[in-house]
């Protein structure tokens, strides 16, 4: 199924919201409680699954719903319409400070892994599955977990992020970076996972267990503050001050101090 071609405006600095412009009949997909506001023509519903295969069935339906339970959401996606007349508005913001990235599968062969938690919205047709990544390291003791996100379609899609963004082009280098600071990546980039150091810097670096591994050619996005670090300075494990363990497992050297 071929995407809804919508534009939008991305407004704010450190606490964005993305702002759709609907052609009647467009139609925007969103995880549940993103909506920020839609105006008069805007009608919504919640469906099962993405839409992205209308002619899939019930069972299909309810394969595709079940993988993303899986990854952690919910079974359920809201489909904004315009079925009102002229342009109308939808918009569209992040759970948590940080930025809101455009990308238009389009324009990069039509698929992108991002972490399970990154996707906000996108253009009906966008297919919205999961991706399995082949090495049981990166699964287990990765901080986006055995299941990544895997988002394909030729339309634009928004992802959110922690903190500020970067965006790194590889050329056959690798980079190692803190499971929780990854965002998303092209297919093309090899994702896995390795021990962060030797025993003392991984009990007592405060740099999490492990990091990500990532090589080959292609764009990989990054986020300086992850949900997980964020949560853990607000209200730390244990209570008092903690540590930046950098990743969800990294929290596990808490076990050890305890």
């Amino acid at each position: 199924m071929q995407s809804h071609e919508v534009d939008f405006a991305i407004h704010g600095d450190d606490m964005q919201f993305v702002e759709i412009e609907l052609d009647p009949g467009e139609t925007i997909v969103a995880e549940g409680g993103a909506m920020m506001y839609i105006t008069d023509g805007v009608t919504f519903e919640t469906k099962m699954g993405d839409g992205a295969e209308p002619d899939e069935g019930m069972w299909g339906k309810l394969k595709s719903a079940g993988k993303r339970v899986v990854t952690g959401e919910s079974l359920f996606m809201t489909h904004f319409t315009n079925n009102g007349g002229g342009k109308q508005q939808a918009a569209f913001a992040a759970p948590y400070p940080g930025k809101i990235i455009p990308i238009n599968l389009g324009q990069m062969g039509g698929r992108l892994i991002c972490q399970k938690d990154a996707f906000l919205c996108a253009a009906m047709g966008t297919k919205v599955g999961i991706a399995f990544n082949k090495k049981l390291g990166a699964g287990f003791f990765g901080g986006e977990g055995f299941i990544l996100q895997d988002l394909q379609g030729d339309g634009k899609v928004f992802v959110h992020a922690g903190g500020t963004i970067i965006e790194k082009h590889l050329s056959g280098e690798t980079l190692r970076v803190d499971t929780g600071c990854l965002v998303a990546f092209e297919p093309t980039i090899e994702y896995s996972i390795e021990r962060a150091g030797n025993l003392k810097s991984m009990m007592f670096g405060g740099e999490g267990l492990f990091l990500a591994t990532l090589s080959g050619v292609g764009r990989v996005w990054l986020q300086s503050l992850p949900f997980s670090r964020l949560a853990d300075r607000i209200a730390p494990r244990g209570g008092g001050s903690s540590q930046d363990e950098g990743s969800v497992i990294g929290g596990l050297s808490n076990i050890f101090e305890s």
